[in-house]
């Protein structure tokens, strides 16, 4: 049976406009840096653009390409959910599948990982040499403050929690991804939740980050749910210790 590497989860739900481009980048960069050694997961959230035909073609030449479907928008938690148990890499990385985060950057988490840690989160936060991170001012002055309120409510040892580009020990993964019933906005909160809990050496890597439009998220229309379920969180997390 062959050892794969690594395994790439990308959680989508209608992003057939953008998806076919990253797809193609993932496949030479892995193809070069994991030959034979490798495998990408995209989760098919319920879309309703034709994605999951889209994907299915590009799989139909990409033998290391599988697609795994949720008849019905489920939420970004539970698709990367979905994928992170599905997979068998040493190293699981998922990522946003618009590409906001070039696959280049998993280098940067695998070197994380190979020195030692559980955990390597990418961040937008951190300082980088050089300009690497373009993000819509709205939205970094979004991510920036509820981070800072999630950092302190639940204890984080991470700046950027919402970064979505994160890889796991393939212990890790199958240890807390079982345990992750948020399915939206907090899951990443919840997944760091537990794994400090668990006693895993979390590590955070400053990545390049661009934001691409098309975009699902609309962070202030959402505010009041994301609070309260924020609140929720914290209750769940402390009563877990």
């Amino acid at each position: 049976m062959e050892q794969l590497l690594l395994s790439v989860v990308l959680p989508a739900y209608n992003e057939r406009h953008r998806i076919g481009g990253f797809l193609e980048s993932i496949r030479l960069y892995l193809d070069a840096q994991y030959p034979a050694a490798y495998e990408v997961l995209v989760v098919d959230d319920g879309s309703t653009d034709g994605m999951a035909g889209l994907v299915e073609n590009v799989a139909a030449g990409w033998p290391r390409l599988r697609l795994i479907r949720h008849e019905v928008n489920q939420g970004k938690g539970a698709a990367v959910r979905t994928g992170m148990l599905a997979a068998a890499g040493q190293r699981v990385l998922f990522a946003d599948a618009d590409g906001a985060a070039p696959i280049d950057q998993e280098a940067r988490l695998t070197e994380a990982i190979l020195q030692g840690a559980d955990i390597a989160v990418g961040s937008r936060l951190l300082p980088t040499h050089g300009e690497e991170v373009h993000r819509r001012k709205s939205r970094g002055l979004f991510g920036r403050m509820f981070a800072a309120l999630a950092r302190r409510l639940l204890r984080l040892p991470v700046q950027d929690t919402q970064c979505g580009f994160k890889m796991f020990r393939l212990e890790a993964a199958r240890n807390l991804f079982p345990d992750v019933r948020q399915s939206g906005y907090l899951f990443d909160l919840e997944v760091l939740g537990l794994a400090v809990r668990r006693g895993y050496k979390i590590v955070e890597v400053p990545i390049r980050w661009a934001d691409t439009p098309g975009g699902h998220f609309h962070p202030i229309r959402q505010l009041p749910r994301i609070l309260y379920d924020l609140w929720r969180l914290w209750r769940r997390l402390r009563r877990a210790g």
